[in-house]
């Protein structure tokens, strides 16, 4: 090894050494200040992790009510599903009644306005508790809401028109409780 290695080396070691010291060497204050700075940064960290916890606990919190108001809403809006559909055999029958009475024979007009009311009496309280009749006669035919019983070619209306109606469809807020039982016109061949 030369000589200018040896003072190179010797040279480096003793930085080295220098550095050893000054690390060492810190003042009480100094290490204090170290600790506390260390101490900061940890507490920071901590505080940015559970804040971003504590607005994910908010945000399914939000959702959870939320979903609970839906919840309560469609089941004060839709309570009365059942109860109506185990009525409209009730209106389909009174309906029924009428188209069989002769309303010429005086027997039987009193009857027949006796059912008259009944029906209209029932279909108003279905109505004010959100139940809607659909009477699609006439109208384009509607998957949605009607149930194809018959395709009959015609050339009065168009075609996909509903011709005649066999049961009368309802509704609740909205939602089918039952669809229209209908016949539909198809073009002549």
């Amino acid at each position: 090894m030369s000589e200018q290695d040896k003072v190179q080396t010797e040279q480096q070691q003793a930085a080295e050494a220098a550095a050893e010291q000054e690390v060492v060497e810190l003042t009480p204050e100094q290490e204090l200040i170290a600790k506390l700075d260390a101490e900061l940064q940890q507490a920071k960290a901590q505080l940015a992790e559970q804040h971003d916890l504590m607005l994910r606990i908010k945000a399914e919190a939000d959702n959870s009510r939320r979903r609970s108001a839906m919840d309560v809403e469609k089941a004060h809006k839709f309570a009365l599903e059942r109860f109506a559909g185990d009525l409209l055999p009730v209106v389909d029958n009174l309906e029924r009644a009428l188209t069989f009475l002769n309303r010429d024979d005086e027997s039987q007009k009193a009857i027949g306005e006796g059912v008259d009311l009944t029906l209209k009496s029932l279909l108003d309280t279905l109505a004010k508790n959100g139940v809607q009749q659909i009477d699609p006669q006439g109208q384009p035919f509607n998957p949605e809401f009607h149930q194809a019983m018959s395709i009959q070619p015609s050339a009065d209306v168009a075609p996909n028109t509903v011709t005649f109606v066999m049961q009368k469809g309802y509704e609740l807020n909205g939602r089918l409780v039952r669809p229209a039982m209908v016949g539909v016109s198809k073009a002549v061949e």
